[in-house]
C-alpha cells in the first residue's frame, strides 16, 4: 500500500526538520559567490535549491528503508524523537517498507533528472561531477554493499555531502568551480558531522545490536565524546582563520555558533551514562550549525564586493 493511500504525508517521510541544514548550506555557497561579485538569476537559484533538497530528502527516506531492513530502528527504544532513530513511520505501521523504498527511488530519480536539466541549462558540466558525487554519497551512506554508516564512515560521508552543497551552490552562481568555498564549507561540514556523531549516542545500543558500527559504537562513549569536542573546536578554528580574510572585523562572525556548540559538548560529557538526557544537547548543536552558516551569510553579504 502506498503512503498516499494510508494517509501518510510524503512530507513527513523526508524528515523535514533536518532539511534546514541543506537550506543554510546552500545559502552559504550562494553568499560566498555573491561576496566575490557573482550573480545568478532567481530561477537558477531556486532550481539548484530544489535539487539539493530533493537529494537530502531522498537520502533521509533511503536511510529509513535501510535501517528498517537491518532492524536498527525497530530495536531502538532509546531514540530521542524526532532527532534520532529515523522518522519512525515504518515502525509505527504508518507506511510499508516497500512503499518507503519506492519513494526513495522516486526522489533520487527526480533529483538526478533535475540535476541533468540544470547542467544542460547552465552548460556547466562540473556541476554534474559535484552533484553526482553528492547523490552517490547519499546512496552509499545507507545502502549495501557499501553502507558507510555501518562502517564507521557515516559521519565523514555526511560532512563531505554537505560540504559539496556549499561548493556546488558557489559553482552554480559563479558559473565555474572556485577554491573560495573550501575553507568556509569545511568548518560547516565538520559541524554537520558532529551533529551526526552526537545523534549516535542515544541510538548506540540499537545500532550495535544491528551491526551498525557508527563512530559512537566503534570508539565507545568517552572517546566518541572527545572526538565530538575536537570536531567542534576544529570547525571553529578553520572558520575563524577563513573569516580573518574578510574586511571590517568580521573574523569573529562564524564563532557565533561556538557557545551553543560548547554547551552541547558540556551536556554530552556530563550525560555520557544517560544518553536519554541528550535532547538539549542535540537541539543546541542543531542550532549551532544553522547559526554558523547564517553568521557566515551575514558576514559575506555585508562585505560583498
Amino acid at each position: 500500500m502506498t503512503p498516499a493511500r494510508q494517509g501518510v504525508p510524503y512530507w513527513r517521510m523526508t524528515r523535514p526538520g533536518f532539511l534546514g541544514l541543506t537550506l543554510v548550506a546552500y545559502a552559504l555557497g550562494v553568499a560566498i559567490a555573491w561576496h566575490a561579485g557573482a550573480r545568478a538569476p532567481v530561477g537558477v537559484l531556486l532550481a539548484g535549491l530544489a535539487i539539493a533538497l530533493l537529494g537530502h530528502a531522498a537520502g533521509n527516506v533511503l536511510n529509513d528503508y535501510e535501517d528498517a531492513r537491518s532492524g536498527a530502528d525497530a530495536g531502538n527504544h532509546d531514540a530521542i524523537a524526532p532527532f534520532t532513530g529515523g522518522s519512525g513511520l515504518i515502525q509505527h505501521g504508518a507506511v510499508g517498507i516497500e512503499a518507503t523504498r519506492r519513494y526513495a527511488r522516486l526522489l533520487l530519480l527526480a533529483c538526478a533528472l533535475g540535476g541533468l536539466l540544470l547542467v544542460a541549462w547552465r552548460r556547466q558540466p562540473e556541476l554534474l561531477a559535484i552533484g553526482g558525487l553528492g547523490v552517490a554519497l547519499g546512496w552509499a551512506y545507507s545502502s549495501p554493499p557499501l553502507a558507510l554508516m555501518a562502517r564507521g564512515l557515516g559521519e565523514a560521508t555526511v560532512g563531505i555531502a554537505w560540504w559539496l552543497v556549499v561548493v556546488g551552490a558557489d559553482a552554480l552562481v559563479r558559473g565555474h568551480p572556485s577554491p573560495a568555498p573550501v575553507a568556509c564549507g569545511t568548518g560547516f561540514a565538520l559541524l554537520v558531522a558532529s551533529v551526526l556523531l552526537l545523534n549516535g549516542f542515544p541510538d548506540a545500543r540499537a545500532d550495535a545490536a544491528a551491526g551498525k558500527r557508527t563512530l559512537r559504537v566503534v570508539l565507545g562513549a568517552r572517546h566518541a565524546a572527545w572526538l565530538f569536542s575536537a570536531l567542534v573546536f576544529a570547525a571553529h578554528a578553520v572558520a575563524w582563520w577563513a573569516a580573518g580574510f574578510l574586511p571590517g572585523g568580521w573574523a569573529w562572525a562564524p564563532l557565533a555558533s561556538l557557545p551553543p556548540a560548547l554547551y552541547a559538548g558540556l551536556r554530552l560529557h556530563r550525560d555520557l551514562a544517560h544518553p536519554a538526557r541528550l535532547r538539549p544537547a542535540i537541539i543546541a548543536m542543531l542550532a549551532a550549525v544553522h547559526l554558523h552558516a547564517l553568521a557566515w551569510v551575514v558576514a559575506l553579504a555585508t562585505t560583498a564586493g
